[in-house]
């Protein structure tokens, strides 16, 4: 009889427990229970993290794996303001404070599935979801905080735990520079629209958009512009291509950025983006829009190229 009342106690501690967890908590339990006993796993061993590149809106994170034991589960990436750390006596705020992004490698398509040695380059800011990427805070990076300090860690296997977390590493936005006639980013637009979130305005000055040879309705390029990518090339080609023309429909200053919008139709064509969705299969052919024409558009509208992005009034 105790033995079962013991029983009964750990399923409720373990169901209360299992409430409160988020899905990539709930995976990371799973994974650390099943298999193998857990106190016969090793871990995994620590990933190294380093900034890539940056916009003044966002932060380019290169993770590489353990040439070892690698991370083929995926992981996850941890941030905070420099500035919240250093009050904080340089330690790592609450789990429920911080900003926290899982990139799992067992999810369908997913490119951080990590084998030994192997790195991805991701992206901190209004992330550019790849399959297996969530996050608690997809609003871009502030060039007015500028400062952060992210961590790591690699998931947990069937039969190895998960690593420990890397150190803090530093990593900062572009500094402000904006001009009289800057840039807003695709976040920005998709709440300053013809359907405006909260007290915004519709600023779009346009009322139909252009992507490739199809014309779409302001409504209809704003559904296109709220549809998340989820990996998909297109998708993520069509939210930066709308985005540049608001901004020079805005008066933004062109700078160049001309021939990779022209390109950037060019790809698109005759395909109706509305009749894409991140689980439509990417072609071949459309596997370089990414690279590109879309990293050029998104440096323009998040101020790393042209005028610069209009960090105070998006701030």
């Amino acid at each position: 009889m105790k033995t079962f009342i013991q029983s009964i106690v750990v399923a409720v501690l373990v169901s209360g427990t299992l409430l409160s967890c988020s899905k990539q908590e709930l995976d990371e339990l799973h994974t650390t229970t099943t298999g193998q006993d857990a106190s016969k796993k090793t871990d995994l061993n620590t990933l190294t993290l380093a900034p890539a590149s940056a916009t003044q809106t966002s932060i380019n994170l290169r993770v590489t794996a353990d040439a070892t034991t690698g991370a083929p589960a995926g992981f996850t990436l941890q941030w905070m303001s420099a500035a919240a750390y250093a009050a904080n006596g340089n330690r790592w705020a609450s789990d429920q404070q911080l900003c926290k992004a899982s990139f799992s490698g067992n999810a369908n398509r997913s490119r951080y599935q990590l084998a030994p040695g192997q790195s991805v380059v991701v992206n901190v800011g209004e992330l550019l979801f790849d399959n297996g990427a969530s996050t608690n805070c997809g609003t871009a990076l502030s060039c007015t905080v500028q400062d952060y300090v992210f961590r790591a860690f690699a998931h947990a296997t069937n039969t190895q735990q998960r690593s420990e977390f890397t150190a803090a590493t530093p990593a900062s936005t572009l500094p402000c520079h904006a001009g009289a006639t800057c840039t807003y980013t695709a976040s920005y637009w998709s709440t300053h629209g013809p359907i405006p979130v909260g007290n915004n305005q519709n600023e779009w000055r346009l009322t139909s958009l252009q992507l490739g040879s199809v014309v779409y309705t302001d409504l209809q390029a704003l559904a296109i512009l709220l549809t998340p990518a989820d990996g998909n090339e297109l998708i993520m080609l069509a939210h930066q291509l709308i985005t540049a023309k608001l901004n020079l429909a805005k008066g933004a200053e062109e700078t160049g950025i001309a021939d990779y919008i022209a390109q950037a139709d060019a790809q698109i064509g005759s395909q109706n983006i509305l009749n894409t969705s991140a689980s439509t299969p990417i072609s071949g052919a459309n596997s370089g829009y990414i690279t590109t024409a879309t990293t050029p558009l998104i440096n323009y509208n998040e101020g790393a190229s042209g005028p610069g992005h209009c960090a105070e009034a998006e701030d």
